[in-house]
């Protein structure tokens, strides 16, 4: 019996010391609590398959098969005209003008020999990214308001001890 004497004696004089030091049941009002964030930047590597279109490998890149063939039947073209020294040059024209025309020729069909692929083209790009660090709380404590950085949300109220809000 004697302990919960005691105990009460402590505990009324212990909130008679709050309620004179103007603490006891004190609260501050929050006034104001806004998410406080950090944004950073992240990278990401973005891939897609996409279909390109490649011109096969060329074996005879100079079309030297091309402008033989070309100048054979040129020539033999040409020397279905003229006569005498005309007709060696009427070949020789169109052995020439048949190289040419024949070199042209398979450049054109080397051109338009191609194949269909896909392949794999990544890119990096960079992305925002926002995280929740806390709380900044706005108080109202004797007609001052104040700003404070808290973990967690708070209530209404923040609780008041010796004079400071208690944000912990």
């Amino acid at each position: 019996m004697a302990v919960v004497g005691t105990l009460a004696v402590v505990g009324v004089g212990y909130g008679g010391y709050k309620a004179v030091s103007g603490d006891a049941n004190r609260y501050a009002e929050v006034v104001k609590v806004e998410p406080a964030t950090k944004s950073y930047q992240e990278p990401e590597q973005r891939c897609q398959q996409v279909t390109v279109q490649r011109q096969k490998p060329v074996k005879d890149k100079h079309q030297i098969t091309g402008s033989a063939i070309g100048a054979v039947v040129g020539g033999v073209i040409g020397h279905q005209f003229g006569g005498g020294s005309g007709k060696d040059a009427a070949t020789a024209a169109g052995a020439i003008a048949g190289g040419y025309a024949g070199n042209k020729t398979q450049e054109r069909m080397q051109e338009g020999n191609t194949y269909t692929t896909t392949e794999e083209r990544c890119q990096t790009v960079m992305n925002t990214r926002t995280e929740k660090n806390g709380y900044n709380v706005t108080y109202r404590l004797d007609g001052q308001t104040r700003t404070v950085r808290m973990d967690d949300e708070p209530g209404d109220r923040l609780p008041v001890e010796n004079g400071q809000v208690v944000t912990d």
